[in-house]
């Protein structure tokens, strides 16, 4: 069963060209995916469509089957978490209340308060936290937190919304290359659908069952990493001449003018 479709998409800002062009693609579900590309190639945009900010000016963006623009938002958020790139430092909340942000699209009503969740819904907000190694944080003011910090929290409110597909935006930046690795191997371990943009070729190879290569707003490559990380495919998506070395366990990458 495919979780996420998404046909013949084109989108630009209003008034402007188009930034994506006739994307088209289906992601199954439980299927890792990396989204790679050059600054400015579509990725973050493409992102939006995907967890529900932004609407296409053409084609259909289908989540579960129906066209996520025919959702109400709380309905698509329990099925679609997003962990976006930058979050905003001036948060009046701890890091366990952010994390308790996850549960409200399962509440009655958007309006629900966030003091003492209880029952099943503290069960699962302690979980995301444990899992995300935040305990020491947790009462903390989410502004005090670093970079690194503030991007596990973020991540721990993605799991407390129990989604089926998780959607991120660069989640390794900030974080230390322990975190990184950790992360990621979370992320395979859930059994859930992962849509994630990556700029660092090397994790989205190992991470990543499969990647899709944007350039210039439309599909250039699809498919698993030795396939779509070519030589040929990387020097026209970053316009560069790529050498790819795999002798060893894990891929490596250089590039040069």
């Amino acid at each position: 069963m495919n979780v996420i479709e998404v046909e013949g998409v084109f989108w630009g800002p209003r008034g402007r060209a188009d930034i994506l062009s006739d994307i088209t693609f289906a992601v199954p579900q439980g299927q890792i995916i990396a989204i790679c590309g050059a600054n400015g190639a579509g990725k973050s945009s493409l992102l939006r469509l995907i967890y529900r900010h932004q609407a296409p000016r053409r084609g259909t963006v289908r989540l579960m089957g129906r066209d996520i623009w025919l959702m109400g938002a709380p309905e698509a958020a329990r099925h679609l978490a997003a962990v976006l790139q930058e979050q905003p430092t001036d948060f009046a909340l701890t890091a366990r209340q952010i994390v308790a942000l996850g549960r409200l699209p399962h509440r009655k009503g958007w309006a629900a308060g966030l003091s003492g969740p209880g029952g099943e819904d503290a069960t699962i907000i302690s979980a995301a936290i444990r899992r995300m190694d935040l305990g020491a944080m947790a009462d903390r003011a989410f502004g005090t937190l670093s970079g690194g910090e503030r991007q596990r929290v973020m991540v721990a409110r993605a799991l407390a919304q129990e989604p089926r597909v998780i959607v991120l935006d660069e989640p390794t930046n900030h974080l230390d290359i322990r975190h990184q690795l950790e992360l990621l191997a979370l992320l395979k371990g859930l059994g859930l659908t992962v849509i994630a943009t990556l700029h660092d070729l090397t994790l989205a190879a190992e991470f990543a069952e499969r990647v899709l290569i944007l350039r210039e707003g439309r599909i250039l490559a699809d498919g698993p990493p030795d396939t779509a990380l070519t030589e040929a495919n990387l020097a026209l998506a970053f316009n560069v001449h790529a050498r790819i070395d795999r002798t060893g366990d894990a891929p490596r990458f250089s590039f040069h003018l």
